[in-house]
């Protein structure tokens, strides 16, 4: 018997928090307190030095997303939170990758790559490169996935950092 999981939608939560310790903590414990998984998060801090943006990405039903979401409303050191249309932002993730070039021909190859991404090739030795490249999700997984002819050595990814877009007038 063939097990099928339903994929549920990704969604989308940005939060302006206060830029002390234990912020990340509890939100993090009261969204798998809900047997959530974080797909991705990324915290820095905004234009002013005492608030931090905070974006988290999760896959899960409506209902219990939106329960979440109030929940994290009450939390005192949460100034905003806010769901992102995914249509109506903004969303980028960078990833650093090593891979194995042992040859020019392979370097030249992965040149030919990283500049069809729009990557930069950030560091380079004898056998291997590391490469940045910076895009939404979806171009990172897809570098990713033609990064492995290469042989992957190494991969750090950011998670995803959102706003949403400007109003139009």
């Amino acid at each position: 018997m063939e097990v099928r999981r339903v994929k549920k939608p990704l969604h989308i939560i940005s939060f302006i928090v206060e830029n002390k310790p234990g912020v990340l903590f509890r939100v993090a414990w009261l969204i798998r307190r809900r047997n959530f998984n974080i797909e991705s998060i990324s915290v820095g801090p905004t234009e002013n030095a005492n608030i931090s943006r905070m974006t988290i990405t999760l896959y899960g039903d409506e209902p219990t997303v939106e329960q979440v979401v109030k929940q994290l409303r009450k939390l005192v050191d949460i100034i905003k939170v806010s769901r992102l249309d995914p249509d109506n932002t903004v969303i980028r993730e960078m990833a650093l990758v090593k891979v194995h070039v042992p040859d020019p021909a392979a370097r030249a190859d992965l040149d030919y790559y990283v500049r069809a991404f729009r990557g930069r090739i950030v560091d380079l030795s004898p056998d291997a490169a590391i490469v940045e490249v910076t895009g939404t999700p979806q171009k990172i997984d897809a570098f990713i996935e033609l990064m492995r002819s290469f042989g992957i050595k190494e991969l750090a990814r950011t998670g995803a950092t959102a706003l949403p877009r400007s109003p139009k007038e």
